[in-house]
């Protein structure tokens, strides 16, 4: 690993003096694992400079040079997953084994991007048309330049690396601004990179709090990618929109988790449970709400209770749940329990005693009003309400009454794709939970409150690009559009070749076979 002073990380103050830090505390237990500098407006501009020489050296190394040191990257990320669980694990509180899985799926994501970027985003043909038929057609897909990507604390290394790692190999430089929880994480892949990567600041780290985030969206970057809260990510766009930067808003959810009368349930339960505690339910895409068709309901209660009844939050190596990273959440959490209760809700697991000072035990509520914090807004705990629904009709209405769309997860044998698709959300798994996060070409987004842009995939790369249009004429032909030296007569032929080719009054549209029937 490259030293401290040799990682690229951009000067906290232009003034002279001793530059402001910031402590990054294990939430397990308030020990301090690391000190930062809280970079400063300037000390960001700085960084977004030399961003921009640095993204068009990397934009000339071509495709297959950028996949290359990627793979290398991947490589070096591969063979100390142990070296930065520990690290996630101090700033993060999450057990060793579930830190290990999200880079894991990080490591794919970067295998995906680099292997792919050229397919998608290299120069692709396009059929000119008979009226331009004499005439080349083709998109490209140039890098944007340079993107800010302002990463969360829940998920530190899968999260970000879904907009690292395809903006790179699209072409990009990045300044990556992580969250003030996990900074880190953040130094620790910026200076694996640059073992790879020495030559330019191609990927830069900027910590800090909302202000260094702040000064990110108005430094002079070409696109913004953010992961947090809806309301953060308004002051993010609100920023950006000062001077026209896109951006990409991946933001939180209240998911559904939905069982059809001929469920695997055993398998369902299993499921649920895993989507909703894991990582202390600190999960954007994770469960927090699941309807239940009433033919299966006492059984699914019954088996969520059994794989609930020894899972627990803490310290040791026996806790499968680890802390609540962010301490103001517990308050959150808290609220929408007692809440839920106060409204006629019962805990069958878990309740208002759960919550602690740093964790919070699993909590499964039932007979929660629909119009209950718990059930409308993110708790981002390990809690999840059940409700009880006459059929799936009821479940996808009520499934589709928060002001989030980020994705869901349906259990079901018979209906199970039928009911994923009328469910208003970004994403959704069907007999599996968060299933769509893992598979590299699949796209990663939401739609309403839970934001706007994709990572991964196709669409990930094509992101953080823009398209170009190109037309090149071949060869001449008689009748010449872009003139002033039309006769009429020519004008004339022209209304009457478009007359024959789209004036009928019965022309039809065929969809392909396979989109016939839904």
């Amino acid at each position: 690993m490259t030293t401290a002073a040799d990682t690229p990380v951009a000067d906290s103050s232009t003034a002279p003096g001793p530059a402001p830090t910031f402590d990054s505390q294990n939430p397990a237990n308030g020990d301090v694992v690391g000190t930062y500098p809280i970079v400063s407006a300037s000390g960001v501009q700085a960084a977004v400079a030399r961003a921009k020489a640095a993204a068009a050296w990397w934009a000339d190394l071509g495709f297959e040079e950028r996949g290359r040191r990627l793979m290398l990257w991947k490589g070096v990320l591969t063979r100390r997953i142990q070296q930065l669980a520990a690290v996630v694990h101090d700033e993060t509180g999450k057990p060793h084994s579930d830190a290990q899985l999200e880079i894991i799926l990080a490591i794919d994501h970067i295998n995906w991007s680099a292997k792919h970027a050229a397919k998608v985003l290299g120069p692709q043909r396009v059929s000119p048309g008979v009226l331009m038929s004499n005439h080349a057609a083709t998109v490209e897909r140039p890098p944007l330049g340079v993107i800010g990507v302002i990463g969360p604390w829940n998920y530190p290394v899968f999260t970000p690396m879904g907009s690292m790692a395809y903006a790179l190999a699209a072409g990009n430089a990045v300044v990556f601004k992580p969250s003030e929880y996990t900074p880190g994480v953040g130094k620790w892949l910026v200076e694996a990179f640059a073992e790879v990567v020495p030559e330019h600041p191609v990927l830069q780290l900027v910590t800090g709090f909302g202000e260094t985030g702040s000064a990110l969206c108005r430094a002079g970057v070409n696109k913004i990618a953010f992961t947090g809260s809806t309301a953060t990510a308004k002051r993010v766009a609100a920023a950006c929109a000062e001077n026209l930067v896109p951006v990409l808003a991946e933001c939180g959810g209240k998911d559904a988790f939905l069982v059809d009368a001929d469920a695997d349930v055993k398998g369902a339960a299993d499921a649920a449970v895993w989507g909703g505690m894991s990582n202390a339910g600190q999960t954007c895409i994770g469960v927090e709400r699941v309807y239940v068709h009433e033919q299966v309901y006492d059984q699914f209660l019954d088996e969520v209770k059994k794989r609930t009844k020894d899972l627990r939050a803490g310290a040791d190596n026996g806790a499968k749940i680890g802390p609540i990273t962010m301490p103001k959440q517990l308050d959150i959490i808290r609220h929408h329990i007692t809440d839920a209760l106060e409204r006629g809700g019962h805990a069958v697991v878990g309740g208002a005693d759960a919550v602690g000072d740093r964790y919070v035990q699993p909590t499964v509520l039932v007979d929660v009003p629909e119009d209950a914090p718990a059930v409308q807004e993110e708790t981002f705990g390990p809690t999840m309400t059940i409700a009880k629904v006459r059929d799936m009709d009821e479940a996808v209405r009520r499934a589709n009454g928060t002001v989030y769309g980020l994705s869901a997860t349906v259990w079901s044998k018979k209906r199970g794709v039928e009911l994923a698709r009328r469910l208003r959300t970004g994403m959704a798994a069907v007999n599996s939970v968060i299933s769509f996060a893992a598979i590299p070409g699949l796209p990663f987004g939401g739609v309403d409150a839970s934001g706007y842009g994709r990572i991964h995939g196709p669409d990930g790369l094509r992101e953080f690009t823009y398209a170009k249009a190109i037309a090149r004429r071949r060869f001449a032909v008689p009748l010449l559009l872009t003139t002033f030296n039309r006769s009429p007569g020519e004008d004339s032929l022209m209304i009457q070749v478009m007359t024959v080719m789209h004036g009928g009054a019965n022309q039809l549209v065929k969809a392909p076979r396979r989109f016939r029937q839904r």
